[in-house]
């Protein structure tokens, strides 16, 4: 006993010597939390970052969040007004469906590899590459003078916007609580409350003063500046969290060659060759089918379905068998909830985009809008599901469950394209048109918040990232096939009912009538040719409605496969996060 506590002395004499200060340091330093050393580079680099920042640190990200998405909501509810028009400069506004449907084509190829770059090299500098990709995307938008030049500008915008709206739902995961998540979700979307009204007044106004150009130049200027400091703040507080110890960095010797092999094995490249290939030569045919000499039926056609077809069957296998660091959990593929939730995301987006690409010029041309009138209808969805998305959210928190507003949001969807179909043709109201998009509205808000909630409930931090790209993958896929549909209906109706309907005095116009949206608008309202206009454009879009309303009634079965998960005890993240 004497031993012993002559030993104890000796303890405490060596921690009072004042010889020995880094052991007096260490025993009075309590022991850092630190993240899990097994997980990738940027979720480690996340979980550092909560770990180590501040409540108002916090609360900056989040406003610095609500700021880029007034910014990009802005100037997307800009874009979307202005490019009918530009490209009926050139001839082509019934070719809008080819820019939606290759820009998504190509944007769906980018999320799973968008994935493996927030997790391996970072959340700030996957942020940044897309920023770079909005930003030329916009020069060349502004500056193109013919539709491929502006279709090539629309796909580097719609990467870059796409791949930033990603990476920020990454973030806001990353800085939250499951139960919170909706409420974040809302909080970031509400600028859309905004911009609803702010962007098509600006629209018109672009139009009308200074034209289109700027309406593409002004924000390629804009957008990197209110952009960047959302990057600067995310590295400031990683690298504070190295100094204060919480995030230890590795420096491991590699040479060029070690490290180039290490990045093609992280970045799973065979797998992302493979996909982005794959996923692109199949969905192309969509796109270019109806140009091509015999349709469908055209040998290269065929070829490149089928080519698409087998480079994906290839992926599949390769990334189940072969792949070092597949890209997607393949537990994730056989987990209901992430099933049910990609189903109800791609059924959503080919029923949206199957109606809404031409509505904005059917308001215009059927219902005498103009383009700011017009915008504000086709904004209904973001003021309503601004609005809406913060009950839902806080339902959610309250509740802790999610499911039982699909119960709720997917009948009210459906009945509302069913009734849109009676009313969007010429002389009806636009009061009703306006009723139909608000409880559309109220639907998709439910779709929005459930979708991201249930996926990410099934899987824990490490997996965030690829859950939310298999999500987006999903839904950018069923946007262009959404698109095509709407493409092939409008193709083929909306032509032959002018040939129909157009007085013969104005048949020789039909060319010009048919792919200019200024060339319809010019006829006066209440003209022979201005009434066949309106009557053809009723025609198509009650095909596209209803199209839309069928692949929607799919949602009613996918919605069973959703686990009722309580994400009150689901613990995903640590440290200072809302």
């Amino acid at each position: 006993m004497a031993a012993e506590k002559a030993v104890a002395a000796d303890d405490v004499g060596a921690v009072n010597d004042p010889e020995q200060p880094e052991m007096a340091n260490d025993l009075e330093k309590p022991e850092l939390e630190r993240p899990n050393e097994e997980l990738q580079r940027g979720v480690q680099d996340m979980e550092a970052l909560t770990l180590s920042w501040s409540k108002t640190a916090l609360i900056g990200i989040f406003a610095n969040i609500w700021g880029l998405y007034l910014v990009n909501a802005f100037q997307s509810s800009i874009l979307y007004d202005l490019i009918p028009y530009a490209a009926s400069d050139f001839g082509s506004h019934s070719l809008l469906n080819v820019i939606y449907i290759v820009s998504n084509a190509v944007t769906a190829a980018l999320f799973i590899p968008l994935a493996k770059i927030v997790d391996v090299w970072g959340r700030a500098e996957g942020f940044l590459l897309m920023i770079l990709f909005a930003t030329i995307g916009l020069v060349v938008m502004a500056a193109s003078n013919s539709l491929v030049a502006l279709s090539a500008g629309y796909v580097f915008y719609s990467i870059g916007t796409s791949g930033m709206t990603y990476c920020v739902d990454v973030l806001t995961a990353d800085a939250s609580k499951l139960k919170n998540r909706g409420l974040a979700y809302a909080f970031t979307s509400s600028p859309y409350i905004i911009t609803a009204f702010a962007g098509p007044k600006a629209s018109s106004e672009f139009y009308a003063n200074i034209g289109w150009r700027w309406g593409f130049g002004a924000f390629s200027i804009i957008f990197p500046i209110v952009s960047a400091p959302l990057y600067f703040i995310l590295k400031f507080y990683i690298r504070k969290a190295k100094v204060q110890g919480t995030l230890v960095e590795g420096k491991p010797k590699r040479t060029l060659l070690q490290t180039i092999w290490f990045y093609v094995v992280e970045f799973d490249l065979a797998g992302v060759v493979l996909f982005s290939t794959g996923l692109v030569v199949f969905l192309l045919p969509f796109d270019i089918a109806s140009e091509a000499p015999y349709g469908w039926g055209t040998a290269y056609i065929i070829a490149m379905l089928v080519t698409g077809l087998v480079i994906i069957v290839i992926f599949v296998l390769y990334e189940a068998l072969l792949a070092p660091t597949p890209m997607l959990n393949f537990q994730l593929l056989s987990n209901r909830t992430v099933i049910g939730a990609c189903l109800i995301d791609a059924t959503y987006q080919i029923s949206y985009y199957c109606w809404n690409n031409y509505f904005t010029s059917f308001l215009q041309v059927v219902n005498n809008l103009g383009i700011a009138e017009a915008g504000y209808i086709n904004n209904t969805f973001n003021v309503v599901s601004g609005l809406l998305l913060l009950l839902t959210g806080y339902l959610i928190r309250r509740t802790g469950r999610f499911k039982w507003l699909l119960y709720i949001g997917v009948p009210l969807y459906i009945f509302a394209l069913g009734l849109m179909i009676y009313f969007r043709r010429p002389n009806q109201s636009v009061g009703y048109l306006v009723f139909c998009e608000v409880l559309i509205s109220i639907g998709g808000s439910v779709f929005i918040i459930v979708e991201q909630l249930a996926i990410l409930a099934a899987v824990d931090h490490q997996h965030v990232a690829s859950a939310l790209s298999l999500l987006y993958v999903v839904g950018t896929v069923g946007g262009s096939l959404g698109a095509t549909i709407s493409g092939a209906i409008w193709t083929n109706t909306f032509e032959k009912a002018l040939e129909s309907y157009l007085p013969e005095s104005s048949l020789e116009n039909l060319v010009d009538i048919y792919g200019d949206l200024e060339t319809q608008l010019s006829y006066p309202v209440g003209s022979a040719t201005r009434l066949a206009i309106q009557k053809a454009y009723g025609y198509a879009q009650t095909r596209m409605l209803a199209a839309g309303t069928g692949v929607m009634g799919l949602g009613l079965i996918w919605m069973l496969l959703i686990r009722n998960i309580d994400v009150r005890k689901v613990t995903q993240v640590k440290g200072m996060v809302f």
